[in-house]
């Protein structure tokens, strides 16, 4: 089944619509084009400028998957890309750029599930423009123990001076997302939030680790702050996860937050879009409230 769109300027070429993606819950491509389409106003902010890095399931959540920084070879024309070093500067990578809906359109219709954006802009590709704690919970620690830990974190962050805002990584887990000024490299970013998880881990051991190997993690909440590099990526807000029942990388507040009854389960696929025409997006302030790591980066 073939369907040509038109989006904005673009018509848009959407194929094998029926393709079930979610086995268990029905859903199709055409079900994750619709909600990619519906969220697109305040998705589309978050991913204008950075390279993106495709996380594609062409069959669905229950087949083979990979991710793939080149753009396709197959990439329409009109599609903006932009050529980049690569970390190890041995190559050259060319990464789509997503900048409108028909750009989002096509890169889902390629079988990207994910939104997986830079930290950073392709023009400044050295100066990210947040940095993201990631804390992942280890079982048996779940949601519960990483909900716990991000309101431990709140009121340290605030005696530096900074904000963050929280966000459901759509798995088990939750992102902190700290706006910083244009200024800061990702090495002053990376070493920065390293105090911040070095003086977590001192005062709530039974809670958190900076271990990398699961094996070590025992069942606690690891903070990962790997992410913060120069082509390195995370779950954009608003993007589903190739995970049974669609669930969706949701921004909320803090008060959110501190309901213990709170489950991640509940932001996916089939809710988020209304609650978005009802709160808007609460991910905004990420993109423009550029704040100081000075606190962080004297101690």
């Amino acid at each position: 089944m073939k369907l040509r769109v038109r989006a904005g300027d673009r018509d848009v070429e959407l194929g094998n619509l029926d393709k079930v993606f979610w086995p268990a819950e029905g859903y199709t491509k055409a079900h994750l084009l619709r909600y990619y389409a519906a969220v697109s106003p305040y998705l589309l902010p978050h991913l204008i400028g950075r390279p993106m890095v495709l996380n594609r399931y062409p069959d669905g959540i229950t087949g083979g998957s990979f991710y793939q920084k080149e753009c396709p070879s197959h990439f329409p024309e009109w599609l903006p890309t932009v050529v980049m070093p690569s970390e190890g500067k041995r190559k050259s990578i060319n990464y789509c750029l997503v900048e409108d809906l028909a750009g989002l359109l096509w890169v889902v219709n390629q079988g990207a599930i994910e939104m997986n954006p830079w930290l950073s802009t392709w023009s400044r590709p050295d100066h990210p423009t947040a940095a993201a704690l990631d804390l992942d919970p280890e079982p048996p620690a779940g949601f519960a123990e990483a909900r716990r830990l991000a309101l431990l974190l709140r009121p340290l962050l605030a005696d530096l001076g900074l904000r963050a805002y929280p966000k459901t990584s759509g798995a088990g887990g939750l992102h902190l997302y700290i706006p910083v000024a244009g200024r800061y490299t990702f090495a002053e970013v990376r070493r920065a939030l390293g105090t911040l998880a070095t003086v977590a881990r001192a005062s709530w051991p039974e809670l958190c680790t900076l271990e990398r190997p699961v094996n070590r993690r025992r069942g606690r909440v690891y903070i990962d702050v790997s992410q913060n590099g120069r082509g390195k990526t995370i779950v954009s807000p608003y993007s589903v996860r190739p995970l049974p029942g669609a669930p969706v990388s949701t921004p909320l507040t803090w008060e959110e937050l501190a309901d213990p009854d709170l489950s991640p389960a509940g932001f996916n696929m089939a809710t988020v879009p209304e609650r978005l025409a009802v709160r808007g997006d609460l991910f905004a302030p990420v993109l423009t409230e550029g704040q100081s790591l000075e606190a962080l980066l004297r101690n």
